[in-house]
Parts: C-alpha cells; sequence; structure tokens
C-alpha cells in the first residue's frame, strides 16, 4: 500500500519522455537501413545462384537466400511492429502512473 502510493507520487516522464523520444528518431532510419540492407544482399545472393556453376554452392546459395529473406522479413516486421505499438505502450505507461 505505502509502495503504491509513493509510485504514484513519481513522475516518471522526465525519465520516459527522453527514452521514447530516441527510439522514435532511430525507428524510422533502421527501417530504411534494414530493407536496403536486405534488398541489396538479397540481390547479391541472387546473382551468386546465377552464377553458380555446381549444384552444391547452388543450393548454398539458396538457403542463404532464403535464411537471409526470412531473417530480414523477421526484423522488418519487429521494427514496424514496435513503431505500432509505441503509442499503445506510452499510453498504457501513462495509465499505471
Amino acid at each position: 500500500m505505502l509502495l503504491n502510493t509513493l509510485l504514484a507520487a513519481v513522475d516518471f516522464n522526465p525519465v520516459i519522455k527522453p527514452i521514447l523520444d530516441v527510439l522514435n528518431a532511430i525507428l524510422w532510419p533502421t527501417i530504411a537501413i534494414v530493407g536496403s540492407v536486405g534488398t541489396i544482399y538479397c540481390i547479391f545472393l541472387g546473382v551468386k545462384i546465377a552464377k553458380s556453376d555446381e549444384q552444391n554452392s547452388r543450393e548454398k546459395a539458396k538457403k542463404d537466400l532464403i535464411g537471409a529473406i526470412i531473417g530480414f522479413l523477421i526484423i522488418f516486421i519487429l521494427i514496424v511492429g514496435l513503431k505500432i505499438l509505441m503509442p499503445i505502450m506510452q499510453t498504457w505507461v501513462k495509465t499505471q502512473v
């Protein structure tokens, strides 16, 4: 009970606001960087598949390409999800304090 009273009296906004500002400033450039690096890397792997003479190297390049696409999609989805969830988290934090 005393802890809840103390937490209600503390204003976390000066601590939370700079963190949220930094996250908001970083997320859009991160989306652009992940998208461009992912595209360039997938093009590189596609060229590697096209240039492969042996079946083993072609299969390895295919596996690398599939792994790269899945990895970049997961990263992209997580970043966009964080960008979408930021206002929801801000609202939730404000209601908790």
